[in-house]
């Protein structure tokens, strides 16, 4: 039996492979094979590798921090079952950042300086990217990031500023903003609102999405704006604001609980009889599945970072059903940018034979993995990993106890995701 197929076999049981240098959708070059690169480099790195995780772990969004734990112990537990990274456990700590810059820096201070981790990911809150960002030139660890979306990561802090050691294996605001805009313009809905969220990530989302829309659709208008400050229980002004200019569609930037309590109270307020067309960006994110449930209206167009019915793998089916049967439960977005981002690191250091940062950080630029969500290309420019994820329209399946998508509408990442050298929109 040749080489080959063991590898593939080997990846449906656990794990990512790794598929060379090239541009995303180069051709299979090889399998990651633990045995091989153990008996070539065992002993040459320390052992336990340590993995510094943050993630929201309490308040409204603490399920975020759950089902991103769900993929980090996962990825933690397959490849320690399998050897480990050359021959070494890996072992990983999660702290709750607490959508907090200053909170996050802190954890990411004590991981390096007091605990010896030689890895940090996770990170939900865009901010609390940036902040861990700015100081991981001095912390000289690799960072990869697993939810923050803000472009200003990668096209600021590594691409302008140089600071190599950051890395994002989650698609960006591109998705909520860009992709969202290329849909939105096949809908007859000409009067635009939203009803964002009043920081980082919900104005850069909408400038995004009023940039390219305005470009794709110059008979559209955007009538009205209402900015909901964080952890916002009653939307009942917001939605009459919006409401009041007469919009044919709303694009709504809320997520986790947040998203759940605005759909629903807009629903009380009729909201869905009188607008063509309603659009959340993180609108298919497990939590707010499971939250909303036979309430979620059909009229709703969503996304993600992860869709676990895309791409239609065997490596993407395997992953599911693997995470099902240990959690029971089908994963969330941050599940599965988390349990990549673990995969990536061990690809990583096999491929460098080092923990050396500066010899990982070369081993990832260019990289391209098989993941879940398909393949994964990560840009030695700006070291954003890119690769599509679908929009769809909620619909009720009455095969999952959750509302699913339909109507998925896949456009070729480099049709959305921006490029160097990063001109403003």
């Amino acid at each position: 039996m040749g080489s080959k197929e063991v590898g593939r076999r080997d990846f449906l049981k656990y794990g990512i492979s790794l598929v060379g240098t090239g541009v995303l959708g180069s051709q299979l070059v090889y399998p990651l094979d633990p045995v091989y690169a153990q008996t070539e480099k065992k002993g040459k790195i320390k052992d336990p590798i340590r993995i510094g995780a943050q993630a929201t772990l309490s308040g409204p969004f603490g399920g975020y921090g759950q089902f991103m734990k769900m993929g980090a112990q996962l990825a933690v537990d397959e490849i320690n079952s399998s050897g480990g990274i050359l021959g070494s456990k890996v072992e990983i700590e999660f702290r709750d950042e607490e959508l907090k810059p200053d909170v996050a820096a802190k954890n990411a201070r004590y991981f390096v300086d007091d605990w010896g981790a030689d890895f940090l990911t996770g990170l939900d809150a865009s901010s609390s990217a940036l902040g861990v960002g700015a100081i991981m030139g001095e912390l000289d660890r690799v960072l990869i990031v697993t939810h923050g979306a803000t472009e200003k990561l990668t096209e600021n802090l590594v691409y302008k500023q140089g600071i190599k050691q950051i890395f994002r294996i989650s698609v960006p605001v591109y998705q909520d903003g860009i992709a969202a805009a290329i849909v939105a313009k096949d809908f007859p809905a000409k009067r635009w609102v939203t009803i964002g969220a009043d920081y980082e990530y919900g104005h850069t989302a909408w400038n995004f999405f009023k940039a390219t829309l305005k470009k794709l659709r110059p008979d559209v208008e955007f009538v009205e704006e209402a900015w909901a400050k964080f952890l916002t229980s009653d939307f009942g002004a917001h939605i009459t604001k919006v409401m009041a200019a007469n919009p044919d569609g709303i694009y709504s930037t809320q997520w986790a609980g947040e998203a759940v309590t605005l759909i629903k109270q807009a629903k009380l307020f009729g909201v869905f009889d009188k607008i063509q067309t309603w659009m959340t960006p993180m609108g298919a994110a497990m939590d707010v599945l499971e939250g909303l449930g036979k309430e979620y209206p059909e009229k709703a167009w969503v996304t993600c970072r992860y869709w676990f019915q895309y791409p239609d793998t065997p490596e993407n089916k395997a992953f599911v059903a693997r995470f099902y049967k240990r959690w029971n439960k089908y994963p969330h977005y941050v599940s599965e940018t988390t349990y990549s981002a673990i995969y990536a690191i061990k690809a990583a250091v096999e491929k460098a034979g080092t923990l050396s940062t500066p010899e990982v950080i070369k081993a990832l630029e260019g990289m391209t993995l098989m993941t879940p969500a398909g393949k994964r290309y990560i840009r030695p420019e700006d070291h954003q990993a890119v690769y599509q994820v679908p929009w769809g329209r909620i619909t009720h399946n009455p095969e999952y106890p959750f509302p699913t998508l339909t109507d998925l509408k896949v456009i070729p990442a480099e049709e959305y995701f921006r490029k160097p050298p990063f001109v403003e929109a």
